[in-house]
């Protein structure tokens, strides 16, 4: 279909079909599997390619990476591959290191392609995805094959990333990056740090407008805000892909917000897209008014994931693993870094933009991070106790000061509270409470174990720590209690409506 479509051949030395093989699971999961790309090239393909576009080191450079791609996604080399100059030391490198060979015939590398493909649905890094977000592993991947453009062909080529509304903090506004002369791999690996997104308008001013055009579009159908991967080749747009985009808990909650007012969505689908935890997270300390002033700042960089956190440094995600709650400082992150992410308090890379893969993740986590923040960074900060400011993208050293958001204050959580009020199967308050009342932050500290203490028959009011949290509201309203009491309300109140949709 493909070669029919565009007049191309698949391992042709004529108008050659090169493709990229990508993974598509039912719930996104951005960098937990394999892509590969370039897929199809051979020593005749390359030939091809330099007849076709009259540039023998674009041809070459995209058998180089092809042979880098397969040799570590689908071989299995563990090799650093990404500075060996050509082909030639790429194959020798991954012979050296694995054993086998890249094969020249391009359906062979197209099965052995989709089949690691698939396979990477299985890797450590997307099975821990997959457990810290409660994504079933038996939902499975899709494998999508397609047909490549190349954003590294000429000076008016190049490849972005585009977020419908910002990923940060949720305003509606698009936020992305370009890089000239680069393939998606480029960007999302975060070893090159792109240019914003103005660049692509200073360059391409037509092609920026257009894809803005689709950005919006793309918006509206999905009925959210999306993650959008395009390449720009010879002055021609084109989409990759798009999905809905990660983003942090404040940008959750903004964006929610604003599309029951863009008549998107009602405000009962508002409450749905807005998690306890989230909203948890928003409510996190932030640095106190003035306690930076006069710190030692110890690195600077790109504000990527917002927050704050104070810890001690480490740099492998080994290391992270073992000491729960630290920084993980890394040159950049990959795919393979993220059981040490996913137990970090905070991330720092001294490479990469606000679309690289850390920056990504870390906002998928809701992890602080600061990224492309200069060669040296980790050097300098492993081993030390630091605060990283991720609202910033500031570390200072020691720990500073901290202040709570206040609840009532923001608007957009007030107004999420307004309609969680009426959508609740309970009601939650501050103060005014229903006799009898169960107060658990009273019991003896043995009678805490690992369950939940039971609730007294006839209970219509419960307070303490306890029934803040989701296993606590749940069992309030498996007790049918009619009353939770808490400082924070909009948490337990979307636990309660999230509880009670499940089980109606």
């Amino acid at each position: 279909m493909l070669e029919n479509k565009l007049g191309r051949t698949f391992g042709g030395s004529e108008r050659p079909l090169l493709v990229s093989v990508r993974s598509g699971a039912a719930v996104s999961m951005p960098g937990m599997m394999d892509t590969i790309l370039d897929l199809g090239c051979n020593d005749d393909v390359e030939a091809a390619l330099t007849a076709e576009s009259g540039d023998p080191a674009f041809a070459a450079e995209v058998h180089r990476r092809f042979a880098g791609f397969y040799g570590r996604l689908v071989l299995g080399c563990t090799e650093d591959l990404e500075d060996l100059p050509d082909t030639a030391a790429v194959l020798a490198a991954v012979a050296e290191d694995v054993g086998g060979a890249v094969p020249a015939d391009p359906w062979e590398q197209l099965r052995a392609a989709v089949a690691a493909v698939f396979e990477s649905s299985r890797s450590r890094r997307a099975v821990a995805y997959r457990k810290h977000y409660g994504i079933p592993d038996d939902l499975g991947t899709a494998v999508t094959v397609q047909a490549m453009v190349f954003g590294n062909l000429d000076d008016d080529s190049g490849t972005g990333v585009l977020f419908t509304r910002n990923p940060v903090d949720g305003t509606r506004e698009p936020y992305g990056e370009y890089l000239q002369r680069g393939q998606g791999e480029d960007v999302v690996s975060g070893r090159v740090t792109p240019q914003p997104l103005s660049d692509l308008a200073e360059r391409w001013p037509t092609v920026h407008t257009e894809l803005l055009e689709a950005a919006d579009r793309l918006d509206r159908e999905g009925r959210d805000a999306q993650d959008i991967e395009f390449t720009v080749q010879s002055g021609e747009l084109f989409l990759l892909q798009s999905r809905p985009a990660k983003r942090t808990a404040r940008a959750a909650v903004r964006i929610a917000v604003e599309l029951v007012d863009e008549g998107v969505i009602e405000p009962a689908e508002a409450l749905s897209r807005v998690t306890a935890e989230q909203v948890r997270t928003v409510l996190r300390p932030e640095i106190a008014a003035g306690a930076a002033d006069g710190a030692e700042v110890l690195a600077t960089g790109v504000a990527a994931s917002p927050g704050v956190a104070t810890a001690l440094v480490v740099d492998t995600p080994e290391a992270a693993q073992e000491n729960p709650g630290c920084v993980l400082a890394r040159k950049s992150t990959s795919p393979d870094d993220v059981h040490g992410m996913i137990a970090a308090a905070a991330v720092v890379t001294e490479q990469g933009g606000a679309t690289s893969h850390a920056a990504v993740v870390s906002r998928a986590l809701d992890t602080p991070c600061v990224v492309g923040s200069g060669a040296g960074t980790v050097a300098n900060l492993v081993g030390r106790i630091v605060t990283v400011d991720a609202t910033s993208g500031r570390v200072y050293a020691g720990e500073l000061p901290t202040s709570a958001v206040d609840e009532s204050e923001d608007t957009d959580l007030r107004r999420l509270t307004e309609w969680a009020d009426r959508l609740a199967p309970l009601t939650v308050t501050a103060s005014e409470v229903i006799e009898p009342v169960f107060d658990a932050d009273t019991l003896p500290a043995e009678d805490l174990g690992e369950r939940l203490p039971d609730i007294p028959a006839g209970t219509k009011t419960v307070r303490g720590a306890l029934f803040c949290a989701p296993d606590g509201v749940r069992a309030a309203l498996d007790a049918d209690v009619e009353v939770i009491v808490a400082s924070h309300r909009l948490p337990v109140l979307l636990a309660a409506i999230a509880h009670h949709r499940r089980t109606s």
